[in-house]
């Protein structure tokens, strides 16, 4: 490969990764903020249905329905321009897989956008101006279909790592067998891991901005369920997400021994091999340098005994992907995941204990309410970097499906899309502060008013 080609093919590689990097954001939020708003609005039907004050859930439906209604215009834009890439930057991937690509993200558009499209707007504008039960019915579709989109999306990303169903005939696949390419063998991990991924963004995404608002002075029920939920969704899921995570790294370790290799920086297959708890990964001399690790750790975390054989990259030269950032990414995924873990809890027991969380610990949240965007984009670099040198495993290279656009205009068209994307989520991040704000400011407490201790034992 030549440099010009060579170039190309990076900037290509950088545009996508911003593309799909600003992308991923918003699907993230709406997958799992769908199911909160459909429990806000079922708990204020359940308070009405028994005669009680239900109007705080109803409040905090509408509050965050903002927040879904942005985030859902953010991901429908941001996919629609993704798509085009597929054209101009990698034709090779259709040409190639897009017997089987292609049907799958039409199932997608199919069952799960048009579903959200339509009644997205019942939940949106809906209350008060149709019936109860067709509000909180639109509430349900637009939750499934944000989960089917998900679906669709993920047999396909997965297909892409771990083939099946399918036969090669003239260079070209074609799906042989329909169910075994939807449910391929790393699809319901990367599926189970994803959606607790979103339920995690979310909750600390609830709990961040409801603490914004206690820190600016609101006191409202509304704000308590709120971060109520929040805490306590995000304490429940992150212990199974770390289970899944684990019997998603075994799976990979199956499947594609070398990204396991590469996450771990292990050089050499053996036994007994260290957890890396930190390293500077050099290709250049295939060792770590700076390495405090762990004595055995990898093979008990990897095969259950000390004994166990993991696999080292010396045994994949030339054909494993890049090294140092797999390595770190995996560990700031990790890491998040950890200290998701005990903020989570700490303020899980905290309010089970009926008191009002801490300045430090609302602090805290708020400084972490976009950590799920964090660890979500750190896994998601381990998962596609991971893949490299192929674009479909064992099927497509990515320097294969390439287009020929020479590098002055692709380094022109990511400039500009990286201009537009740190503007915009520069401004949809304001956006959600100011909604806080706003929200904050409306439902403080008069001067001189006194705020009872333990607000929180009030809220429902």
């Amino acid at each position: 490969m030549d440099t010009a080609t060579a170039e190309a093919l990076l900037l290509a590689r950088i545009q996508f990764a911003a593309n799909i990097s600003f992308h991923i954001l918003f699907p993230t939020i709406t997958i799992a903020l769908g199911w909160a708003l459909l429990f806000f609005k079922l708990m204020h039907d359940r308070a009405k249905a028994a005669g009680e004050d239900g109007s705080h859930w109803m409040s905090a439906y509408r509050f965050w329905v903002k927040v879904f209604a942005l985030s859902f215009a953010m991901g429908v834009v941001s996919g629609i321009t993704m798509s085009f890439q597929f054209g101009t930057n990698w034709p090779g991937f259709m040409e190639k897989v897009g017997n089987i690509a292609g049907p799958l993200l039409a199932y997608e558009v199919m069952t799960a956008f048009f579903l959200e499209a339509v009644f997205l707007g019942i939940m949106l504008f809906g209350y008060r101006r149709v019936p109860n039960w067709l509000h909180t019915l639109a509430t349900v579709l637009v939750a499934g279909g944000t989960t089917a989109s998900a679906f669709w999306i993920l047999a396909l990303n997965s297909w892409m790592h771990t083939p099946a169903g399918y036969e090669m005939r003239d260079g070209v696949a074609h799906a042989v067998d329909w169910v075994a390419i939807i449910f391929n063998p790393s699809f319901p991990y990367r599926l189970v891991h994803m959606l607790l991924a979103s339920g995690l963004t979310v909750s600390f995404l609830m709990a961040g901005l409801s603490a914004l608002r206690w820190y600016w002075g609101d006191r409202g029920r509304d704000l308590r369920v709120a971060l109520k939920a929040g805490v306590f969704t995000a304490a429940i899921l992150i212990p199974l997400q770390i289970l899944a995570g684990d019997l998603h790294g075994l799976n990979t370790l199956e499947h594609q021994p070398q990204k396991v290799a590469a996450m771990e920086a292990n050089w050499e297959t053996g036994p007994n091999v260290p957890l890396i708890l930190f390293a500077w990964p050099d290709e250049a001399t295939r060792s770590n340098k700076l390495e405090i690790a762990v004595p055995d750790g990898a093979s008990l975390i990897l095969r259950h005994e000390a004994q166990g054989v993991v696999p080292g990259l010396n045994d994949y030269v030339g054909a494993h992907p890049p090294v140092a950032p797999l390595f770190f990414a995996f560990r700031i995924m990790v890491g998040l995941g950890l200290l998701m873990l005990a903020v989570s809890w700490l303020g899980a027991f905290i309010l089970l204990r009926k008191r009002d969380l801490p300045r430090p610990l609302i602090l805290t949240f708020a400084a972490m309410t976009f950590s799920g965007w964090v660890a979500t984009l750190a896994g998601w670099y381990v998962t596609e970097i991971g893949r490299q040198p192929y674009l479909v495993t064992g099927i497509l290279k990515t320097a294969e499906a390439a287009s020929d656009v020479p590098a002055p205009m692709i380094g022109l068209s990511l400039g500009l899309y990286l201009i537009v994307y740190a503007t915009l989520i520069t401004a949809y991040m304001f956006v959600l502060t100011r909604l806080a704000y706003k929200a904050a400011k409306g439902d403080k407490p008069a001067p001189g008013q006194k705020v009872e201790a333990g607000a929180f034992a009030a809220a429902e």
